[in-house]
């Protein structure tokens, strides 16, 4: 045993790893101030912001084009049922009253049909004896209102005396003669044309019967193809688009019977013969934006040319034009916009945009769309809001 052996003691307690140790370290870097990062923070989230709903809007913008697109080359089934749904609204209706009484389904179409082609023939059958007593007339006085004019031009600044009026006629036949082909196949188009007419007809006549008598079963059918969760959206915003359509043929009925009082008034001032027939006429043409109306009043403005003289004919144009700015400029914007619940700005921009993309058929097609489109975007907002009050917590 040695003696160098140490005394056994307490030994001295071991260190643990969470106490704190007296040895030196480094010093650790203080953070910058979070001040001096917020200007580019807050710079590059707007830039950031910006960008990402720019793209979506770029998206939303091209998918919305092409799809205007489309429906215009598809015109041949687009029209057929856009003019169906119209007619429906019209129609359904009745048919659905007759159905709530216990009428068979296909009895109350039928029968709303027929009275409806019964009330429509009887207006035509009302108005043509008139029409046709005042077409001899017409016939009787268009040479001399040919006369008239060929006067007027003589008078005109222009001087141009009857030889210089035959010999422009003459130059137009020969014109006529020299493009034979071109005509020809101008006709031909127009042939073609006149066919798909008649088909869009025929297949409007087939979609109403099917619309009115199976429309709430089609849609339920819709409506099914939809998870069980979804379907009380789906037929909300089925609802809301129906009843803006509904609001869109109701505010065109009222602007085109305006239109057509308007311009019946001018007539009978004025003296033109076939009243009646050119006052239906701008009726029916008011339910086609830009071309419809336009052309019924050329039609008119012929007809007191040829009927009552240049200077009736010049008054006709004269009411027709400032009928047509009333038209486009207050009645559209205000009675349109209470219809289909859009500021008049906006029923002013979805027409002119409508006629840019897709011509006749997307001036057309913009009210209605632009009317539905904000009904679905009112819902979902709704939707979306409900959702948020939620999921709010509680104060």
């Amino acid at each position: 045993m040695s003696i160098f052996k140490r005394k056994k003691g307490p030994r001295p307690p071991a260190r643990r790893d969470s106490e704190p140790t007296t040895e030196p370290s480094e010093p650790v870097a203080k953070p910058a101030p979070a001040a001096a990062a917020e200007p580019r923070s807050e710079h590059m989230s707007l830039l950031s912001l910006a960008a990402a709903y720019s793209w979506r809007l770029l998206l939303v913008v091209l998918a919305g084009g092409l799809i205007i697109q489309a429906l215009v080359h598809l015109h041949l089934v687009v029209i057929p049922v856009i003019a169906a749904l119209f007619v429906t609204a019209l129609l359904g209706p009745l048919a659905q009253r007759l159905k709530n009484k216990g009428w068979p389904p296909l009895l109350a179409t039928w029968t709303v049909l027929l009275g409806a082609i019964l009330v429509f023939a009887g207006l035509v059958a009302a108005i043509a004896p008139s029409v046709g007593a005042e077409l001899d007339d017409v016939g009787a006085s268009a040479g001399q209102g040919f006369e008239e004019v060929v006067d007027y031009l003589a008078e005109s600044p222009l001087k141009l005396s009857k030889k210089d009026v035959d010999r422009y006629i003459d130059q137009a036949a020969q014109q006529v003669s020299a493009n034979r082909e071109k005509i020809t196949a101008g006709v031909l188009l127009g042939a073609a044309k006149a066919v798909e007419v008649l088909t869009e007809f025929f297949l409007t006549l087939v979609l109403v019967f099917f619309f009115v008598k199976d429309g709430p079963a089609m849609f339920g059918w819709f409506e099914s193809q939809f998870p069980r969760r979804n379907r009380r959206h789906v037929r909300a915003l089925g609802e809301r688009a129906w009843a803006a359509v509904g609001a869109y043929l109701r505010g065109t009925a009222v602007i085109a019977l305006v239109d057509a009082v308007l311009i019946g008034i001018t007539l009978l001032v004025v003296g033109v013969p076939l009243v009646a027939p050119l006052a239906v006429l701008t009726f029916f043409g008011a339910f086609f934006p830009l071309i419809g109306a336009v052309a019924a009043g050329v039609v008119a403005a012929l007809v007191a040319l040829v009927t009552t003289g240049v200077t009736a004919a010049a008054i006709v144009g004269g009411a027709i034009l400032v009928i047509q700015q009333v038209e486009g400029d207050v009645l559209q914007p205000l009675v349109m916009g209470k219809a289909v619940r859009l500021h008049p700005v906006v029923i002013l921009l979805a027409l002119t945009a409508g006629a840019i993309v897709g011509g006749i058929v997307g001036a057309f097609l913009a009210v209605p769309v632009t009317a539905v489109a904000a009904s679905i975007g009112n819902y979902i907002k709704t939707v979306a809001a409900e959702g948020d009050e939620e999921q709010a917590p509680a104060a």
